[in-house]
């Protein structure tokens, strides 16, 4: 075979079915079987055609019922990049120079909620697991995938305490490293109005759950959330003393499915500009 032939695409049949991305590379999305032997040489034909070409990141999407050419794929120097729980990615940087494609996720998303009553009382959780548990804290907990801010703290109060909420604002957020398999940590501090009062506990995950007077929640003795605490406790006061305005979500775009995303400031502030 040729260079003009391969340069050409003459040969389709014996390259892998790659579509390219927006950043000059191209995604191998494997659907079918494929005996090893066949991948192995389908991707050094397609290899030479791509550097051909000047493509640089190369992808290869493997479904988890194809995990038998994983191997080959490492030992021609892709190397993993990320995977969910239906599929792996991996990637090869081709130019000889510093692969500039970001890693994987570094970082979760965590909500907080605040959800204070007119008593001044602060709905708190037990868990039954974790290093927290026995501890009374805020009900936390990860946003899905494709879920907004808003939507993910109401979900979590209604899960862990039968509670019903209406989002307000964010009052803070905090970053903390090394929190889950070295992946860091964002969490977002919400403040919350209850819509209703009598807790129904989620027993698979919740041990107890209380309203309790925020001089209460603030003295408790625990190493891992102490600052955060006292924190909490602080911006309660100034939001229910001072009027403190954290950050309030205002649309900006809209995906095809019609969801839109999110910039969150403080529109007091703005709106005094």
């Amino acid at each position: 075979m040729d260079r003009s032939t391969i340069e050409n695409g003459v040969e389709d049949a014996q390259q892998l079915p790659a579509t390219d991305d927006e950043f000059g590379g191209v995604v191998v999305e494997m659907k079918e079987p494929m005996d090893p032997d066949i991948f192995r040489s389908l991707l050094k034909t397609s290899m030479l055609q791509w550097k051909l070409q000047g493509k640089k990141g190369i992808w290869i999407k493997l479904p988890i019922d194809l995990s038998n050419l994983v191997d080959t794929a490492v030992k021609e120097g892709f190397k993993f990049h990320h995977a969910e729980p239906e599929y792996l990615m991996l990637l090869k940087w081709i130019p000889n120079t510093k692969n500039p494609i970001p890693a994987n996720a570094s970082h979760i998303a965590r909500v907080g909620a605040i959800v204070l009553n007119d008593k001044r009382e602060m709905l708190v959780v037990q868990e039954k697991m974790g290093n927290l548990r026995g501890i009374w804290k805020i009900s936390t907990g990860i946003l899905h995938q494709g879920e907004d801010i808003t939507v993910g703290v109401v979900r979590e109060v209604k899960e862990e305490t039968g509670i019903d909420v209406e989002f307000v604002e964010v009052l803070a957020f905090s970053q903390e490293h090394n929190v889950f398999f070295g992946k860091s940590e964002i969490l977002f501090l919400c403040m919350m109005h209850p819509l209703s009062f009598e807790i129904k506990l989620q027993e698979t995950e919740i041990e107890a759950a209380r309203w309790m007077p925020l001089e209460e929640y603030e003295a408790q003795l625990s190493i891992q959330e102490r600052g955060l605490r006292e924190c909490i406790k602080k911006l309660c006061i100034a939001k229910v003393e001072r009027g403190y305005s954290g950050l309030s979500p205002f649309p900006v775009t809209t995906d095809s499915n019609g969801n839109p995303s999110y910039i969150y400031f403080n529109k007091d502030d703005l709106n005094r500009v």
